[in-house]
């Protein structure tokens, strides 16, 4: 109870403790029953009754520092000397592209060579393609073009740019297998893998071409065409194959070469035709978003495998050196190196 003075009154001090408490109630339900308004009230309260000296760091704590902030006055001439130097390396450090954030698309950032460079260079009709030399059998056709080994009797790249309506379509396969009549010494035929145990297998796959009837039929020359065995070529290979539509309807458009990894001493098939077996599969996609560049290369064996695809990523150099073909030769030397070095599964998507 109230304890009246000939001058006024006072509240009891446990009187004016149910008064505070009863006003943090009434606080309490007039904000909806939420509690931070209240909690933060209570702090300000606190913080009156709380000497300067006494007074912690009152800087919101979901506020990001301002540079410098990590060293204080307090600090030792060692600790300020580490701080310094931890800043002068952030300042150094170039931060990782968000491959999936880029706006455009993803990639990395190109060392040298400006956008307009690089979109010149990918506006060339022969851009994708590998080095050839003038003695070299180079077939183009409407949907890709390829290098062809007489000696191996098929292909040993297969280069063509695969774009998201390339993908789109309706036309269906035939299965019906066809002489490459561009080959000047004669392609393979389709009897040549008849009872051999080995499929047909696409390099350039028809799948790729279901916007065209007519690139979907070149995709059957037998020019386009390397043994495979049946649990690779519906296998592993398919999923890559599937892989690569996938990053074509994402990117709009990349650049792909694929083939065989030819050498002495392969075993053949052929029962007109001495067509070689391949132990190994490459493929190769760039992707171009000025000044965006990025590639990553496969590598397979000539067997089934249940095993991820991206336990096959290898770097562009590296298949280099196993086949003997310079890729991209188009591209600056300084970028295809970059690019050529590397090959990141992060930076692909749905790559796992």
């Amino acid at each position: 109870m109230p304890k009246f003075h000939h001058r006024g009154f006072r509240w009891s001090s446990n009187s004016l403790l149910l008064l505070f408490v009863f006003f943090l109630v009434g606080l309490f339900l007039h904000y909806g029953g939420k509690p931070q308004p209240v909690v933060q009230f209570w702090s300000d309260v606190k913080s009156i009754f709380s000497s300067s000296s006494e007074r912690p760091d009152q800087s919101n704590p979901y506020k990001a520092p301002e540079p410098g902030a990590g060293t204080s006055a307090s600090d030792s001439p060692a600790q300020r000397e580490d701080n310094s130097a931890t800043d002068d390396r952030r300042k150094k450090q170039k931060p990782l592209p968000d491959f999936e954030k880029n706006p455009g698309g993803e990639g990395s950032p190109v060392a040298t060579g400006s956008k307009e460079e690089l979109a010149r260079l990918t506006r060339q009709r022969d851009f994708v393609l590998p080095e050839a030399g003038q003695a070299d059998q180079v077939i183009r056709h409407k949907g890709y073009s390829l290098k062809y080994l007489e000696k191996y009797e098929q292909a040993a790249w297969v280069a063509y740019v695969l774009t998201d309506n390339q993908i789109k379509g309706d036309e269906e396969r035939e299965n019906s297998f066809f002489d490459d009549p561009s080959v000047k010494s004669g392609s393979a035929v389709s009897a040549d893998y008849s009872r051999s145990g080995y499929d047909r297998g696409h390099l350039a796959p028809a799948a790729d071409f279901k916007s065209d009837g007519t690139l979907m039929r070149e995709s059957f020359y037998m020019s386009n065409i390397s043994p495979q065995a049946p649990d690779f070529n519906r296998g592993i290979w398919s999923e890559l194959e599937q892989m690569v539509r996938v990053w074509a309807n994402k990117y709009k458009k990349i650049y792909v070469v694929t083939g065989p990894v030819l050498k002495p001493g392969l075993p053949t098939i052929g029962r007109i035709n001495t067509v070689a077996v391949p132990e190994q599969y490459y493929k190769i996609v760039l992707y171009v978003n000025p000044p965006f560049v990025k590639g990553i290369g496969f590598l397979m064996r000539n067997e089934g495998s249940r095993q991820p695809l991206s336990s096959f990523v290898v770097s562009i150099d590296e298949i280099e050196q196993l086949t003997g073909i310079d890729f991209f030769p188009r591209l600056p030397d300084e970028v295809e190196e970059q690019v050529e070095a590397r090959s990141n599964p992060a930076e692909w998507h749905r790559l796992k």
